[in-house]
């Protein structure tokens, strides 16, 4: 390789990392300061909640229509045109306008995280073998600590310049990355665009924004309402419909938003399965740990600390979510990938019995973040090199954009529903102990399934 050569390409992926990780790091901005949105703008934390809840929700819907797109010739202006929106909607998010406008920008910066499947793409047409399984990883361990990431530059910034601060930073960064994606994505690209059936992603982002909603205002309503069951009907049924769209679509041979046979295959219904159910709890972890720094323990529980200590309790998660994505390469090449989702769920499941468990002084909180950044190093590095083999090179971003979208389903799912289940358990200290345990079962028995169907023969993987 020549100089010229080699410098293209480490530009190249250190402009993939920066788009990785400057959308997940402003995916999670505002996240410590939930709690005082709640305050200031006297809302219940719920309902404040949703300033995470919107920008994951926006990301599911996006990312199967970002990623059609983002085919062939198109992937680069696709990118640029995307970090655009979060720019916009990171300035808008920035202005003292009220919860609607924040929701709204909010929501507009999770399109940043719909890229995230171009950027994989983009890898696998540009480095093959050992370097490709590397840089996958990397890739796709960037988007959990870059998350992680967020929360303490949010804190650390917010204390000194509020909030407006906080997000006029975040500007900054995706200004930076878009000047990065203008100059050095490739240009050109195999195969063309796609069309992109929009009106699965109206059902999708409908149905899930109307499930959330039910859950998030359940304990204010009742969960018996007309309100509540009404939406969680409705949602539920916009859900199935766009499942239903999906099959009816796929018999005419249509292109549907997401192929859900290809989702389906042996090989991919694995780590599909587990990048819901994994980050259901990695976003319950990452918002009862911030609820826990900053309550004041009037409730029987929290460490009543401010919103630079709920950011930095997330840095040994970031940086342990990276620690464990090396480990988990190395253990791939010695034993085998089929360890990987197990070991990666049965850790995340320690970190909630932890932090359920011993929750009552900060060391122990940034302990159980540590334990949590291994699990998810461990899981979400894995997905992206699992996966990859067992589908054609051209559906690879389809592939990854389905597995993202159930990823970001789940973040807004467990953004969601741990606060709520806070309140169902009575909002004491043995309500943070249940919502704990509860997130944990759920990792352990997704680990304990994983590592029954790995037993099974795996699907053939698909040549390059």
């Amino acid at each position: 390789m020549s100089p010229q050569s080699a410098r293209e390409d480490r530009w190249l992926f250190v402009t993939l990392l920066a788009v990785t990780v400057v959308s997940s790091i402003v995916s999670s901005l505002g996240a410590p300061l939930v709690p005082s949105i709640a305050e200031r703008y006297d809302v219940p934390v719920s309902t404040a909640q949703w300033i995470l809840t919107a920008s994951m929700v926006a990301a599911a819907a996006a990312t199967p229509v970002i990623g059609r797109w983002g085919s062939g010739r198109l992937r680069r202006p696709v990118v640029v045109g995307a970090l655009l929106v979060v720019l916009a909607g990171t300035l808008l998010a920035a202005l003292p306008l009220g919860m609607g406008p924040l929701i709204v920008g909010r929501a507009a910066q999770g399109i940043g995280l719909a890229v995230v499947p171009l950027t994989l793409a983009v890898a696998r047409d540009a480095w093959t073998g050992d370097r490709l399984v590397s840089r996958l990883s990397l890739l796709s361990v960037a988007t959990v600590a870059g998350a992680g990431l967020g929360y303490p530059f949010t804190g650390l910034v917010a204390d000194q310049l509020g909030v407006a601060g906080a997000y006029g930073m975040g500007a900054g960064l995706v200004a930076i990355t878009l000047v990065l994606a203008w100059r050095h994505l490739p240009r050109t690209a195999p195969g063309e665009p796609q069309p992109v059936d929009l009106p699965s992603a109206v059902l999708v982002a409908a149905g899930t924004v109307a499930v959330l909603l039910a859950v998030s205002e359940g304990e204010k309503w009742g969960w018996l309402s007309a309100g509540v069951l009404g939406l969680a009907a409705g949602g539920a049924a916009l859900l199935v419909g766009w499942v239903v769209r999906t099959r009816h679509l796929t018999g005419r041979g249509r292109l549907p938003l997401v192929d859900l046979r290809l989702a389906a295959r042996p090989g991919v219904l694995g780590p599909n399965a587990v990048a819901f159910a994994l980050a259901v709890g990695m976003y319950g972890l990452l918002t009862i740990v911030v609820l826990l720094v900053r309550a004041d323990g009037s409730a029987g529980w929290g460490l009543d600390r401010g919103a630079a200590a709920a950011g930095l309790v997330l840095v040994p998660y970031a940086v342990c979510s990276v620690g464990g994505s090396r480990l988990a390469l190395r253990v791939s090449r010695r034993f085998g990938p089929h360890l990987l989702l197990p070991v990666g769920a049965t850790t995340f499941a320690a970190a909630m019995v932890l932090l359920a468990l011993h929750h009552h002084t900060l060391p122990a909180a940034l302990l159980a973040m540590a334990v949590g950044g291994l699990g998810s190093g461990f899981t979400f590095s894995s997905l992206a090199p699992l996966i990859v083999p067992h589908v054609p090179r051209e559906e690879t971003g389809s592939a990854m954009a389905f597995n993202l979208l159930l990823r970001y389903l789940g973040f807004s799912t467990g953004s969601a529903v741990s606060v709520a289940l806070v309140g169902v358990y009575g909002g004491d200290d043995a309500a943070f102990r249940a919502t704990g345990l509860t997130l944990a079962a759920l990792c352990f028995v997704t680990g304990a399934v994983v590592a029954l169907a790995g037993r099974r023969r795996p699907g053939t993987p698909v040549p390059a």
